[in-house]
């Protein structure tokens, strides 16, 4: 689904000392899976995600979805390309303050009402909230809550590529393995890149991508 072609990232361009988020590499992605990205602060991690969704535009480089460099499409193709294709789940959950949990799933709905609704319910559920939750609004609701909330929302259109950056920072051990359980079992016909630091989340990942300091440091299959 993806290949990446010597793709870097600098920053202060106009400076003597650039900064190199991506170092330029290479680097193919499956058709479906888990995919972990990990590596410190500051190695890249998110910057890749972000040129993987055309978030960010890499400053050299190719980046390939299903046969097209998505790198040099229009905006407009690129707006087109994430709101059909791609579902995003950030470290921050942006969910609207004066919607209900329920509400912010389904406001990002495409489907008819009653689809949307029951996938919402479906969602919410498997990621671990009680029915009495469904309700509350983001102010009544713990960070964990919210962030699965963010989740069930990225998921609610049935992406090809589901990206989460940090989704389990603000959870518990047990609700982080549950999202990535959900996560996983996402993953069966889609696939999902996981971007975090923590290393123990990604014990059923498909690939492993580590980063260092904007260079691959090591990759690994299953």
């Amino acid at each position: 689904m993806y290949k990446i072609r010597n793709i870097s990232m600098i920053y202060d361009m106009d400076t003597d000392e650039k900064l190199y988020a991506l170092g330029g590499f290479d680097l193919d992605l499956p058709d479906t899976g888990l995919v972990g990205i990990i590596g410190p602060s500051g190695s890249g991690k998110s910057t890749l995600m972000y040129c993987l969704s055309t978030l960010k535009k890499p400053t050299e480089g190719i980046v390939e979805y299903n046969g097209k460099d998505i790198t040099s499409i229009s905006s407009s193709e690129q707006e087109k390309l994430r709101r059909k294709e791609f579902g995003f789940v950030f470290q921050k959950h942006y969910l609207v303050p004066y919607l209900s949990a329920c509400e912010n799933v389904m406001v990002a709905g495409t489907g008819s009402d009653d689809d949307v609704g029951k996938k919402t319910e479906k969602y919410l559920k498997d990621l671990g909230l009680k029915e009495r939750e469904f309700r509350k609004k983001p102010a009544k609701l713990s960070g964990g809550q919210c962030q699965r909330v963010a989740i069930a929302r990225a998921m609610i259109n049935d992406p090809r590529v589901l990206f989460a950056d940090e989704p389990t920072a603000s959870l518990d051990h047990e609700n982080a393995f549950n999202v990535m359980r959900i996560l996983k079992e996402y993953s069966k016909e889609r696939l999902v890149v996981v971007v975090t630091h923590d290393r123990s989340i990604l014990g059923d990942v498909d690939m492993m991508v580590e980063l260092w300091d904007g260079n691959l440091s090591n990759v690994t299959t299953r």
